[in-house]
């Protein structure tokens, strides 16, 4: 994050996140990496007791009452320990929270908000599914009222902390009759009888962090565990939507950072023909292509994110929000491609962390919305602005700024 976009706040703030970051063991990076820590409490215990989770929520619940912008410079370091940490920070603090915080009521947040901001109990998010991963709308799980309670069954899949949470934030059908839009309810469920972990991932990268397939088999959830309204998942979807790919966004370029920081380093000391090969271009301009890009998605987050802030039309953020988590993950992957291509047939192997940011980053333009999706959104969000504009009056007709203009014969559209 540019410093001169940051307040002194946030700039302070840096310096505790910096802090905890150097505190994680490199065992404990190692461990996560070959599953021997399936979930890493430990991690997410301190960074709760050095109360760094949920800055940006309100001091009355744990948070510190700051911004998007510190928010997304905290995610960025964070990421810097490996994708995964982020990624377990990110879905209890930046996801669940954020649902409860904003739709929730005084006795959820007291209860599940205030603790895990604490670092005292864990959360997880229960999206997809699966027969569905984008396709929100065609959530199968299903929960059938009973009195004060709703009987809750189905899975959900890919679940990072499936193995460790306390409790999930899950969404399911509660009006099987009604539009896809009104048909589903979001609950807070408590681990307990009836939630069963059935499957962890051997994934390709981002290990440690518990990811797993859960089954819900006749869970008693009560009525006043119901995030927002009855039938009204969609309004939390909806704000889920910010957290998710913003969230996710700046904490790429945290994952990123390391891959050109460590070529950096190796290609001002490793000598091919008789000099350092950083000044050779075909190197240099690599290097300074991931810096390029880098820096450009850190622009990117801080333009989103002060437009979050400030409130601006939400569909015009919805745009933002796509196209800044498409684009900086896909640059993001491509710095780290850039470093591992400098360094050759050692950045291959495991003596350096580049293998390792390689595998994590795969996982950054798939999950939170694959980055097809975000193009949809982006396009008819694209449209949608251009047609209001026209309709408008509100810019210049640039298409009659042609030599050619006027030659209506050669203007054919169907």
């Amino acid at each position: 994050m540019f410093d001169h976009l940051l307040s002194k706040e946030a700039r302070d703030l840096r310096e505790e996140v910096r802090d905890l970051v150097k505190w994680v063991p490199r065992e404990m990076i190692l461990d996560m990496d070959a599953d021997r820590i399936r979930f890493p409490k430990e991690f997410l215990r301190e960074a709760g007791r050095r109360n760094l989770m949920g800055c940006r929520y309100p001091r009355r619940w744990g948070g510190r009452g700051m911004d998007w912008a510190a928010t997304c410079m905290l995610m960025e370091e964070v990421g810097t320990l490996g994708y995964i940490f982020a990624c377990v920070f990110g879905v209890g603090a930046e996801l669940v929270c954020d649902a409860i915080v904003r739709h929730g009521t005084d006795a959820q947040r007291e209860r599940y908000v205030r603790p895990l901001l604490a670092g005292e109990i864990f959360a997880a998010e229960c999206l997809t599914e699966p027969r569905g991963g984008s396709d929100f709308f065609g959530t199968a799980t299903s929960a059938v009222r009973d009195g004060e309670d709703f009987i809750l069954n189905g899975q959900k899949r890919f679940i990072v902390g499936a193995e460790g949470a306390d409790y999930f934030l899950v969404y399911a059908r509660t009006d099987p009759g009604a539009e896809a839009h009104k048909a589903l309810t979001c609950f807070i469920v408590d681990r307990g009888p009836g939630v069963e972990t059935r499957y962890l991932y051997n994934l390709m990268g981002c290990r440690g962090g518990g990811a797993g397939r859960l089954v819900f088999r006749d869970v008693r959830v009560p009525a006043a565990n119901i995030v927002g309204q009855l039938n009204g998942a969609y309004a939390v979807f909806n704000t889920m939507m910010i957290p998710e790919r913003l969230g996710t966004a700046a904490m790429t370029i945290g994952a990123a950072r390391p891959a050109l920081e460590v070529a950096t380093g190796y290609t001002t000391r490793r000598k091919a023909f008789g000099q350092p090969i950083n000044e050779f271009q075909g190197v240099s301009f690599q290097v300074a292509e991931a810096a390029m890009l880098l820096d450009a998605c850190r622009a990117m987050i801080h333009a989103t994110a002060t437009a979050v802030d400030r409130g601006i039309d939400p569909r015009s953020v919805r745009r933002l929000v796509s196209q800044t988590k498409k684009f900086v993950t896909e640059s993001c992957q491509k710095a780290a491609h850039n470093a591992m291509q400098v360094m050759g047939g050692i950045g291959y192997t495991d003596i350096y962390p580049i293998e390792r940011i390689v595998r994590d980053l795969r996982l950054a333009s798939i999950w939170t919305g694959t980055n097809e999706v975000m193009a949809m959104i982006i396009a008819n969000e694209w449209y949608r602005e251009y047609a209001r504009s026209r309709a408008a009056g509100l810019t210049r007709d640039l298409e009659a700024d042609a030599a050619g203009a006027e030659a209506p014969e050669e203007k054919i559209y169907d």
